[in-house]
Formats: structure tokens, sequence, C-alpha cells
């Protein structure tokens, strides 16, 4: 298992949203975000303006609290943080989120909702490829604002984060 070490960083994660096509999921993400202090990157086109309605309707009035990055490329991200764990989320990983064990700073890359991720960043990164298990043969996907929730829920979870006391 690939290990990677924790990020200085003052924000706990990061959600990175590869070509997003539907405004409502990156609104939800967002919110998410600005719930948790995880920074949201945002890479390659949209499949909507920033300004679309449904995104702002998503993320309700918490976006002044989203710590949000636009980037040409994943590539361009990935210079950026030359430190950075990246995990690769795909149904078509053989890894259970559940199996990864997260550092604060890591980064969480989700590709877009039709397609998901390319099978050739997926093959050139297989070490850190984690799926969520889907038991039904009938679905094909989670949706990707949920999916987000659940793996960004479980780095907090497994780094400590969640405490209550704290808050």
């Amino acid at each position: 298992m690939l290990w990677c070490r924790a990020m200085e960083t003052k924000y706990p994660f990061h959600i990175v949203l590869i070509e997003p096509e539907i405004p409502p999921n990156t609104g939800n993400i967002g919110r998410l975000c600005a719930a948790t202090g995880a920074h949201l990157h945002l890479v390659g086109k949209l499949g909507f303006s920033l300004d679309d309605k449904h995104l702002k309707r998503a993320g309700l009035d918490y976006w002044p609290e989203v710590k949000l990055h636009r980037w040409e490329s994943l590539q361009q991200l990935q210079q950026e943080y030359p430190q950075g764990c990246f995990w690769y989320t795909s149904k078509k990983a053989t890894k259970s989120y559940t199996n990864a064990n997260f550092n604060t700073g890591d980064f969480f890359v989700f590709g877009k909702e039709t397609l998901g991720l390319p099978e050739e960043l997926l093959a050139t990164e297989s070490k850190q490829a984690i799926l969520i298990p889907i038991f039904s043969p009938a679905v094909r996907s989670l949706n990707l604002a949920n999916s987000a929730a659940i793996i960004l829920y479980e780095a907090l979870r497994q780094t400590g984060q969640l405490d209550t006391d704290s808050l």
C-alpha cells in the first residue's frame, strides 16, 4: 500500500472535481467544503457557469465560505502541490476507501458525472485508486456529491477531526 505523508496545510482536505457537469452536484460539494473547511478545486472545462442559479441554489449562501480554486488541468494542480497525496475515486478501482490510510491535506479526485476519471489516469495511479462499494448490480454509480461526502467524512474520522467535544 502506498503511504502518503501528511501535508502542512491550513485546510484539512481537498476535493478535486475534474470537468464537473451538473451544477447542483458542485453546489452541494461546495456546501460540504464550506462545512468542513476543505478546499474545492475545479479542473478543466465546466459543464456550467460558476454563476449558474442551480449551482448557487445548491450551495445556498455558503459560497463566500468556500475556498474555491480553478485549474486548467490536473497536472497544473499537481505541480502547485508537488508533495500532495492524491486519491483517485472510481467504481473501477479495486481498493475500498475504507482500506485507504488518509492524512490531513490529502486530495480526493473525482471525475465527471457521465464518464468518471480517464482510464489512463486510473491505470497510472492504480495504487491510489479507491472505490465506494456498490452492492446492487442494478446501480452503476453513486451521486457525485454523496460520494465526496462519504470519502471526506471517512478521512475526517480517520484523522480524528470528528471529535465534537472540540467544536
